[in-house]
């Protein structure tokens, strides 16, 4: 059997960029997955990117393929990228600069005397000198503790949901205080739920407007993740941030950026959303038919029921939590608690097995969990792999935009 020279693994924002960085060096790579297929699915209709536009473009290899370049009319600061245009986006990226994508899934990925094997659900094994896993946020969205004592109907992941219209005429509680959840309740609340939202914090919190915001420096830069010095070096320089000590970037990446709304979004979001806040959810159960979520608030406990409760919770990487690793590769890696530890390249513990996206949070910094990330992700894992695998360039076959 021929052993190519990259697998990559997802066809979200990480693996089309790393599929063509790959591609545009010469390495002989198959992108397994369709591509934007979780955003198509599993993100809310009438959802937009809380990112600008200038930090919503794909890592591209060559000019001419960002998303200010696929959408002129939708890029300027302060336009909210809505989210079909964001998928046609992906979709058209993958068209002119990654390898054809197949429409398939990896089944089980385990080394081998050449690289690695690569099982794909239509029964055929790849050898492959290299794997890019780019499997993106879904196998990570997390639902905590205290709501798992409810059945699968009553509960959910904010990603589990493309059409919150199902919900009308329902009581549905949100859990959470970031960009999912205010966008979520806003969302049922326009589809005609009645919508709670619940959050720990006593006050909410939104960005401001893009031409408003700075430091305290009035040359502050605007960025991928923002504006300021410090979050432009974590959004610019997230090689500098993997030299930092772990504890350090643990606290970095879950405090960068916390949990906040568009500033878009804020006119939006009025009295059709009843908020519990400073409640924190201390346990739930079911009750003929119906979810009872108990919290503590700054007057005491208190109870809330609803047809539904919906932890928009955001995502914890885990590796255990992406089945296609063979176990036995899997508990072999090194890794920052639930992460892959990764070197300067984005390769894990096992020699040729790389890692982007979330997963890579916990070695490069906050920037791997946005699109703005994908550009250094792609390019250096790409180095690293032509480095070692080379064949023709295929530049003739991009096309130029």
């Amino acid at each position: 059997m021929t052993r190519i020279g990259a697998v990559v693994v997802g066809a979200g924002p990480y693996g089309l960029s790393a599929a063509a960085h790959l591609r545009e060096r010469g390495v002989e790579t198959r992108l397994i997955g369709t591509p934007m297929q979780f955003w198509d699915e599993h993100m809310p209709v009438g959802m937009c990117l809380k990112s600008e536009p200038f930090a919503s473009s794909l890592g591209a290899p060559l000019p001419g393929l960002a998303f200010p370049d696929y959408a002129p009319d939708a890029a300027a600061i302060g336009d909210p990228v809505p989210l079909e245009v964001f998928t046609a986006y992906g979709r058209w990226f993958a068209e002119r600069a990654a390898p054809p994508a197949e429409v398939t899934r990896a089944e089980r990925i385990e080394p081998d005397h050449t690289g690695y094997r690569v099982v794909l659900a239509t029964g055929e094994t790849v050898r492959t000198a290299s794997v890019v896993v780019a499997v993106g946020v879904g196998p990570f969205a997390h639902i905590p503790g205290e709501l798992m004592d409810l059945p699968a109907p009553l509960v959910s992941h904010s990603s589990d949901h493309r059409d919150l219209g199902a919900f009308r005429d329902r009581d549905v509680v949100v859990v959470g205080a970031g960009q999912s959840a205010l966008e979520t309740a806003v969302l049922l609340a326009e589809q005609g739920a009645r919508p709670t939202l619940v959050a720990r914090t006593s006050r909410l919190m939104w960005n401001t407007v893009p031409h408003e915001a700075g430091g305290r420096l009035p040359s502050a830069p605007l960025h991928g993740l923002g504006r300021g010095w410090r979050t432009w070096l974590w959004s610019e320089r997230p090689a500098t941030t993997r030299l930092l000590p772990y504890r350090t970037r643990r606290r970095i990446v879950a405090t960068t950026l916390g949990p906040a709304g568009a500033w878009w979004l804020r006119d939006r979001f009025d009295e059709r959303v009843r908020t519990l806040l400073g409640h924190r959810v201390t346990r739930a159960r079911e009750d003929a038919g119906r979810a009872v979520v108990f919290t503590q608030g700054p007057d005491g406990p208190e109870r809330v029921t609803a047809d539904h409760v919906i932890a928009a919770t955001g995502f914890v990487p885990d590796l255990d939590r992406i089945p296609a690793l063979a176990p036995a590769l899997r508990a072999g890696l090194a890794r920052w608690n639930g992460s892959p530890r990764l070197d300067r390249t984005f390769q894990s513990s096992a020699p040729d097995l790389y890692f982007a996206g979330l997963a890579a949070a916990a070695s490069f910094g906050p920037v791997m969990r946005f699109v703005h990330g994908t550009d250094f992700a792609a390019s250096r894992l790409a180095r690293a792999i032509a480095s070692r695998t080379r064949g023709p360039r295929p530049t003739d076959h991009l096309t130029h935009v």
